[in-house]
């Protein structure tokens, strides 16, 4: 996440988390959304989950939404939305790099 080196990338699994609060979540709805977004390959334990989300909260890229019974539920928000954004662009850039050393797209 970028919190130790300016610019930096997020982590996978920050930026997952961010994809999945495009809608509201609560922690258990974000760890489905990430789990069968990337097919299982990333699965999120609940230290992990809740960590990730109270450094994103602090950071303002997500907020509280609305209280679902015991879960909060959250948000992504305007400034959350321009870091995945930026992210986005970051990933096209070193993806162009990828094809123009390797000669090209590869399937």
């Amino acid at each position: 996440m970028r919190d130790s080196i300016s610019g930096g990338a997020l982590t996978e699994v920050s930026l997952m988390i961010l994809l999945s609060l495009y809608t509201p979540h609560h922690g258990y709805g974000i760890m489905q959304f990430v789990e069968e977004m990337t097919e299982g390959r990333l699965q999120l334990g609940a230290g992990t989950l809740y960590g990730a989300i109270n450094t994103l909260e602090e950071k303002g890229w997500i907020s509280f939404y609305a209280r679902e019974g015991r879960r909060n539920e959250y948000l992504i928000t305007h400034e959350g939305k321009q870091v995945v954004q930026e992210e986005k662009e970051r990933l096209k850039s070193l993806l162009t790099l990828l094809e123009d050393i390797t000669g090209g797209k590869h399937d």
